[in-house]
């Protein structure tokens, strides 16, 4: 291993920046107290713009070392389609009719629980709606769960140890919920085609035991909190305020293209800007696009891809150098600190694979998935819908991980026992 200045700079920026996404409690904290750069510290806060800052800082040292060309040819050959994606699907996935589709369905199912209404839809949502993203993707499905549990549990002051632990849980659901398929978790996508991997194999190797896991999770943190859940108060469906059945139809039909076109950029943004001239056009059946929170999550995304790029010289060799065993643990830990999916990418790249090392490769990889908001490409967008309502509106990062922990040890027993 011989790495050169610019791989070393790279990887001293990556732990920098992964650092700074542990201190932007502390950022937000000077916020509040320090109001004469209030400004300065709000943006130092925002996890979602962490990866792009310390990115930026990057290419600007490439600029220096190798020379605008270098730099520039170097941000070329990234590839940006996920961090487009997310963008996309996060703000169409969030439209007025969606979420009444996704909400409806919600209530549908819930009425087969046999639980008080705002614990049996709490329960549904934490297990249902993450394995929907085996179908509509993790991120549309990350965006409707927190955009319902916002709607119906976090705008309701519940505690703080729910709040955390509701975010801790969902995060690992979405994570381990999408390997029903090959096409929706990234991590999977990235080796699915390498290795011949079809749906059958995901649902008979991964996805039943995923499934079990999502549900066990669900399950305890509603009985954890089912007390709390019992008080919330649901309000009653008002028909006055629903979209028409022909705009939500519609909607759906663009949202379910887009998934379908995930990996083409110029197909499925052709098909976001024609859903924003609808959304323009009939704006009485739309609330607020969030436009903005999709915007800082691509940011964090392609910030990402521009670090994780530079990661490969130590990352790549530690991998091949583990057994089955301890991949599995390895690639649960290291995901903690880097996006799942360029985990399970760099172990593609090594030859002569076992079976076993690649089971234990991407499922350690989805298991890990929750620990931290840099562990799989979903987290940033659950997290920029929820954060505002923890305290002086920043997650802590130590308490995600805490959160994530018990559901987390969940899923590795469903991976290494069934």
């Amino acid at each position: 291993m011989n790495p050169t200045t610019l791989q070393m700079v790279g990887a001293a920026i990556f732990a920098v920046a992964i650092l700074h996404t542990f201190s932007t409690k502390f950022f937000e904290h000077l916020a509040h107290t320090q109001p004469a750069h209030a400004g300065v510290w709000h943006l130092l806060a925002e996890v979602e713009a962490v990866f792009g800052f310390w990115a930026i800082i990057l290419v600007l040292f490439m600029g220096f070392d190798g020379g605008k060309d270098s730099a520039v040819e170097y941000l070329d050959t990234r590839n940006y389609t996920e961090p487009l994606f997310v963008f996309a699907i996060m703000v169409v996935a969030a439209s007025k009719p969606i979420l009444q589709f996704a909400s409806a369905v919600v209530r549908m199912i819930a009425r087969f629980v046999p639980l008080p209404a705002p614990v049996a839809i709490y329960f549904t949502v934490m297990g249902v709606v993450p394995l929907l993203g085996s179908f509509i993707t993790e991120p549309a499905a990350m965006t409707l769960a927190a955009l319902i549990l916002r709607e119906r549990y976090y705008r309701r002051k519940i505690s703080s140890k729910l709040m955390y632990v509701t975010i801790g849980t969902l995060f690992v659901n979405v994570s381990i919920g999408g390997t029903l398929t090959n096409f929706a978790a990234p991590p999977v996508l990235m080796v699915a085609g390498t290795w011949n991997w079809d749906s059958w194999h995901m649902l008979s190797h991964f996805g039943w035991k995923s499934a079990l896991a999502v549900f066990v999770n669900a399950g305890i943190a509603t009985l954890i909190f089912q007390k709390e859940l019992r008080k919330v108060v649901v309000d009653a469906h008002n028909n006055a305020g629903d979209v028409p059945f022909p705009m939500l139809l519609l909607h759906v039909f663009l949202l379910g293209l887009i998934v379908t076109f995930s990996h083409h950029p110029p197909v499925f943004l052709g098909i976001f800007l024609l859903f924003m001239g609808i959304a323009t056009a009939y704006p009485q059946f739309q609330d607020r696009l969030i436009l903005r929170e999709g915007l800082m999550v691509a940011f964090f995304l392609t910030g990402l891809v521009v670090l994780g790029g530079q990661q490969s010289w130590w990352l790549q060799p530690m991998l091949s150098q583990m057994n089955a065993t301890s991949i599995y643990f390895g690639a649960t830990a290291l995901t903690a600190i880097t996006d799942n999916a360029a985990l399970t990418y760099l172990g593609s790249l090594v030859e002569g694979l076992s079976d076993e090392f690649k089971y234990a490769l991407v499922a350690g990889a989805v298991t890990g998935g929750g620990l931290t908001v840099i562990a799989n490409a979903p987290n940033p967008a659950g997290m920029s819908l929820l954060k505002e309502y923890f305290d002086e509106g920043a997650v802590n990062p130590l308490g995600l991980f805490v959160s994530a922990t018990p559901p987390t040890l969940v899923a590795i027993l469903a991976f290494q026992l069934l």
